[in-house]
């Protein structure tokens, strides 16, 4: 039994520069062991204190990694403009077969990356094939890292359409859109973003007094939209307007979830990414297809068994006592 602990904080993560096509074949890769029944993975376990306030653990164990994962997140709900972030994450790595502890990971980045990469997955099987314009409705962190995941998966984007209650995030998203070979705008009707966006991408914290305002019947007849928030941000009476709707695992969530954290009765989740990781959804690239996730622990044992694996051999991190 090893006697040392890798600690790998954000910035030992961040500096690893984990290729975001790199992180979405290991997701991808992750639900198919798990299809193949080689992972096991419990639904997260939320305790809820308020809107946008609780805490959450996830876990998981991948037999062809050699790891099993602990994730402990916290999220409070912050101002506009806070530099205090609204979501803390660590997660604990232990060997698979001895239950010895490797490594603890700030969670934050992984995050980041692997929520993106779900995203990106889902719209690997589902999206339409060309898309040209990709419209984020909120334009926090997350939604840069979206952009540069939706950057990689789709080379041909041309135009990122960028909708937030915070005018300065949404002008720092559109500058680092362009900064991305990509044109940007800022949108000031919602409507107009969905009506014309092939991809959007909807990441709208929790808050009291939110009403949700995005109606999927605004949205092209050939449309992808990945609901980050839960589906929070979504009109209920709207939803049937998707011709196909999936979330990470149905083992997990049977229907996207209303404001105040419930699942909706206006729709039922047809399809999820552990079948769809091995065989792509035949009709939905040519329809509006909608994938609404709560994130699935697999993903992010797939990204820390990354992140460890890639930090060991560069030497990165600091080894501790156990």
């Amino acid at each position: 039994m090893s006697e040392r602990l890798l600690y790998l904080s954000r910035n030992d993560v961040k500096g690893l520069g984990i290729d975001p096509g790199e992180a979405r074949e290991a997701v991808l890769a992750a639900f198919r062991d798990h299809a193949a029944g080689l992972n096991r993975s419990l639904p997260k376990s939320a305790l809820g204190l308020g809107p946008g306030h609780g805490f959450q653990a996830m876990t998981a164990a991948s037999q062809p990694s050699g790891i099993a994962t602990l994730k402990w997140v916290s999220m409070a709900p912050v101002g506009p403009n806070s530099p205090v972030p609204g979501i803390n994450a660590l997660i604990c790595v232990s060997d698979y077969e001895s239950g010895a502890p490797l490594a603890v990971l700030d969670g934050d980045e992984i995050t980041l990356i692997r929520t993106a990469a779900l995203s990106a997955a889902a719209a690997a099987r589902l999206a339409p094939a060309a898309p040209r314009t990709i419209g984020f409705v909120g334009c926090g962190l997350q939604a840069q890292a979206h952009l540069a995941a939706f950057n990689a998966l789709y080379p041909g984007l041309k135009t990122a359409l960028a909708f937030s209650r915070s005018r300065s995030s949404a002008e720092k998203l559109a500058q680092v859109a362009r900064t991305s070979g990509l044109s940007a705008e800022i949108a000031s009707d919602v409507d107009d973003l969905l009506a014309r966006s092939d991809i959007v991408i909807s990441m709208v914290p929790g808050a009291p007094g939110l009403k949700p305002f995005l109606d999927a019947r605004r949205m092209k007849a050939t449309a992808f939209a990945s609901a980050v928030d839960i589906g929070r941000s979504w009109i209920p009476e709207s939803l049937p307007a998707f011709d196909v709707l999936a979330t990470d695992s149905l083992e997990q969530s049977k229907a996207p979830y209303d404001v105040d954290g419930n699942p909706v009765d206006s729709v039922a989740f047809g399809h999820d990414l552990v079948a769809l990781a091995g065989t792509p959804h035949s009709t939905a690239p040519a329809g509006r297809s909608f994938f609404c996730f709560r994130g699935f622990a697999l993903a992010d044992l797939a990204l820390a068994h990354l992140v460890v694996t890639r930090a060991t051999e560069r030497g990165i991190g600091i080894s501790l006592p156990r």
